[in-house]
């Protein structure tokens, strides 16, 4: 996929509201706005193989392709490159550079829900 096939966003585009934090399960507060961590392989998407797009839970902004997720084997969601690099904070650690999540900060969009969902632009990365 090439760089100008992935739609452009700002990342300012993708805020939190009352209401959506209103929404978050206590795992997803926790992790989302208290910078907590969930348990290694007893999370949503450590294992999830199917095709589609991880976006903020909490803005729904687009982070990471199914296309670029692998398994680190460290129980979490891992992905290689997100869709844009200013949609992502890193941090330093010492393991490489890598994008290891926590399932509870993220909402998985199947492909063939991306229409329905508002992110039908996005579909060209799973073409």
């Amino acid at each position: 996929m090439t760089e100008g096939r992935i739609p452009r966003h700002d990342p300012a585009d993708y805020r939190a509201t009352a209401d959506q934090l209103s929404r978050l399960t206590p795992m997803q507060h926790k992790v989302t706005q208290n910078d907590g961590t969930e348990p290694p392989f007893r999370n949503e998407y450590h294992d999830n193989k199917a095709e589609g797009l991880y976006v903020d839970v909490v803005s729904g902004q687009p982070l990471f392709s199914s296309r670029d997720k692998y398994d680190s084997g460290t129980g979490w969601p891992s992905f290689t490159r997100p869709i844009q690099e200013d949609a992502v904070t890193t941090r330093i650690d010492r393991g490489g550079l890598r994008y290891r999540m926590n399932s509870a900060s993220l909402r998985f969009i199947p492909v063939a829900e991306l229409e329905a969902e508002g992110y039908g632009e996005y579909r060209a990365l799973f073409a």
